[in-house]
């Protein structure tokens, strides 16, 4: 039995994160820590922060409670702020491999910055897939891939279609294997930044959204987290079946126009966080996604109307020839 199996049958059988009490959700913070299996990949944390329990319990609700296992793919903790900043505005502070790598966050918003720090481990050390700064989603067995600059509405877009009958596979990351030709999930809560937490909410009332973090570097941010048929299924790939390329613009009626492949791969590649250290790999990568997936630009303003652009669009393909 492989380190991967074992870990899937820990979470096979464990308690939702959100049904344990909270301190006991803090003592194996504190002690050997908890395992997220995020699908692609398992995120082992550790933490003293007294914030960090509730939060983890608001934003990963459904994950199961695991506090054993003998694999992870990257490894962090959070502790507080030492000396005198553990009295004079408090610290959190985020540790990977014993060294801190950022800058502390105040004490108690230990969350956006064991996500941030998470993320940027995952980019750095997930180099047996192709990752890509985009939401994905999947449908019908395939996925709808949505790379794009901070900015673009991707995590709002994002966020609405996994309430609009898509399931979510990650906000941040488009996590191809080349080994397999399928996107894979990397299942981390959805960050809404500014106006886009309050457009998630009137959008979908039922949507699950953490805390507000104010002020942080790229402003206001919560988190949204992944519904349960999402995490049920997070070990569940899928193919390559479109790219959308979107834009959100204040006032704009919906534009969704077909886009060139190599319009398509220039922006994959362009978004990808390890496509030129994977050299050759890389590139074949992106043309084998490309190759598969037509492509659109969208421009919108109107998340309803966008969405039912890309329905459209989304059923008139053929079966089969998605070319």
């Amino acid at each position: 039995m492989t380190a991967t199996k074992r870990v899937i049958d820990a979470t096979a059988t464990a308690a939702r994160l959100a049904d344990i009490s909270r301190a006991h959700v803090a003592e194996a913070l504190k002690g050997k820590g908890l395992w997220l299996d995020l699908g692609a990949l398992t995120l082992h944390v550790r933490s003293c922060a007294e914030n960090l329990p509730a939060q983890l319990q608001a934003c990963y609700p459904e994950f199961p409670f695991v506090t054993r296992s003998d694999w992870a793919d990257v490894h962090v903790r959070l502790e507080p702020g030492r000396g005198l900043r553990r009295f004079i505005k408090p610290q959190a502070v985020f540790l990977a491999d014993a060294r801190e790598v950022f800058a502390p966050f105040p004490a108690d918003s230990p969350l956006p910055l064991m996500e941030w720090g998470a993320n940027w481990l995952i980019g750095q050390r997930t180099h047996h897939l192709l990752l890509l700064h985009a939401g994905a989603l999947e449908r019908d067995g395939r996925a709808l891939v949505l790379p794009a600059l901070p900015g673009s509405g991707k995590s709002t877009l994002t966020a609405a279609l996994s309430h609009r009958g898509w399931r979510l596979l990650s906000d941040e990351f488009g996590a191809f294997d080349p080994m397999t030709g399928q996107f894979r999930a990397m299942l981390k809560p959805v960050a809404l930044k500014n106006e886009s937490i309050e457009v998630i909410r009137k959008f979908e009332p039922s949507a699950c959204i953490g805390p507000i973090f104010p002020k942080t570097r790229k402003g206001d941010v919560a988190h949204m987290a992944a519904s349960a048929l999402a995490v049920r299924r997070r070990k569940e790939g899928a193919r390559p079946g479109a790219i959308v390329l979107p834009r959100w613009e204040a006032g704009s009626p919906t534009k969704l126009q077909r886009a060139s492949p190599e319009t398509a791969f220039s922006s994959l590649a362009f978004n990808a966080f390890n496509y030129q250290l994977l050299g050759e790999a890389g590139f074949d990568a992106v043309l084998d996604i490309v190759r598969q997936s037509p492509a659109w630009e969208l421009v919108y303003s109107d998340l309803d109307d966008a969405i039912k652009a890309l329905d459209v669009e989304w059923q008139a393909l053929p079966a089969g020839d998605w070319s």
